[in-house]
């Protein structure tokens, strides 16, 4: 299995999705950033919201979602209405 659920926001749903879109570690999940793994989730048929995004980003900088900044959270929104047209 996978480290991916021992990383802040990750849980056993968000893990099992990654691991079947291939990112089965921290260190890929960390290559190919929370917009990469997001896009790579989206493409794969799943659901997908802002708050995975911010998941995915917290993750990645070893922090809550929660605690990402403000300016960190508006550039993550722009990118995720930006891919939802």
């Amino acid at each position: 299995m996978s480290n991916l659920s021992l990383q802040p926001n990750i849980g056993s749903t968000i893990e099992e999705k990654l691991v079947a879109v291939g990112i089965d570690s921290i260190e890929k999940l960390r290559k190919d950033g929370s917009i990469g793994a997001y896009n790579k989730l989206q493409k794969s048929g799943y659901r997908c919201s802002l708050n995975l995004l911010f998941a995915l980003e917290g993750a990645i900088m070893g922090i809550r979602w929660h605690k990402l900044s403000r300016e960190r959270k508006l550039e993550l929104q722009s990118i995720f209405e930006d891919q939802s047209l």
